[in-house]
């Protein structure tokens, strides 16, 4: 079974006949983490093939759109964005949205087409969200506000917004079907969500039935990247069409439990509780058996929780992943 035929079954929750679950890790390592790996004998090339396939896992390739050109101004470092109104969004169009990112996208995508045709690497790619791309621009407090304050500048830019990404998709999928893209959005933190239904419904629904419909209809599988408990948003989300979520961070409070209990279907990757891999592993086995009833349930594929942190040595790593195989294959072995 090839690694696209594997990432596509178990998105889709048919796990009998898999000889296991995927093998990723989503969000790669933090640079401290392959720095701190490096002083440890860690000779792979960082972030490439070499380094899934050394560490064994599976090879992944994510292409995250350009939403800005390289020379677009930059939000200050305490957080305030470049525009505040309409103006302003005048004045900084013609860094947005880079006319070449089309050409570009599908230049990539053609550079893995013959890999992923072989089904040897499952691709991704990344959109900003109507939440998150909003936030670049006017800043945290001033994005927060903008509902209110600039709520015609806020549709207007989640109009355009749609229309890039659409022309960038175009061509992605004149070249491939990636297996599944990620909505960047955070739009949560420990308590969970940053607006309410109704800003959600009023604001980003439109923009999502723009673009999640014409995503679905390529077969590839729609899921909201966004830190913090999502949890009360998840009805949300699959009203608009979406999927699934990722990185379902435990420290966070996300209980995938109660998502599976009352989302039988909605995708998970992620969930495994990153701050205890430098405990060992009695500890890393613990998380795992924790999880593995919802691994058995179907529609999710285990990850750490976020970005392997620099805390975990390279031996506990490596401990990780042999742990993960285990479990990845005792679960479909269960379930057949």
């Amino acid at each position: 079974m090839t690694n696209t035929q594997r990432f596509k079954a178990a998105l889709e929750g048919k796990l009998t006949g898999l000889d296991r679950l995927p093998l990723i890790e989503w969000a790669t390592w933090w640079q401290l983490t392959v720095e701190r790996w490096k002083s440890e004998g860690f000779s792979l090339v960082p972030y490439t093939d070499e380094m899934y396939s050394g560490l064994g896992l599976d090879v992944h390739r994510q292409y995250w759109l350009r939403h800005t050109a390289p020379d677009c101004p930059k939000p200050s470092a305490q957080g305030k964005g470049i525009i505040e109104d309409e103006d302003d969004y005048e004045r900084i169009r013609q860094y947005l949205y880079p006319a070449d990112e089309p050409e570009r996208a599908r230049r990539r995508m053609l550079e893995w087409k013959a890999s992923h045709d072989a089904g040897e690497t499952v691709l991704w790619y990344t959109i900003d969200g109507g939440f998150w791309f909003p936030r670049t621009l006017f800043g945290i407090e001033g994005h927060l506000y903008s509902f209110y304050d600039e709520p015609e500048l806020y549709r207007r830019i989640l109009d355009e917004l749609a229309d890039y990404q659409l022309s960038v998709l175009e061509q992605i999928y004149s070249v491939c079907v990636p297996e599944f893209m990620t909505i960047a959005e955070d739009m949560s933190y420990n308590k969970g969500p940053m607006l309410s239904e109704k800003l959600f419904k009023e604001f980003l629904l439109p923009y999502y039935k723009r673009i999640v419909p014409y995503i679905k209809k390529h077969s590839t599988r729609v899921i909201v990247d966004s830190d913090g408990d999502i949890s009360e948003m998840v009805p949300w989300l699959i009203d608009a069409g979406i999927e699934g979520a990722l990185p379902l961070e435990y420290q966070a409070g996300v209980d995938v439990y109660k998502i599976r209990q009352s989302f039988p279907k909605f995708i998970m990757i992620g969930g495994y509780n990153k701050r205890i891999m430098k405990d060992g592993e009695a500890a890393m086995k613990r998380e795992f058996e924790r999880l593995l009833p919802i691994m058995r349930s179907g529609s999710y594929i285990p990850s750490v929780d976020h970005q392997t942190p620099p805390d975990v040595p390279l031996d506990n790593y490596r401990i990780y992943v042999k742990l993960l195989n285990e479990y990845c294959t005792k679960a479909v072995i269960m379930k057949g």
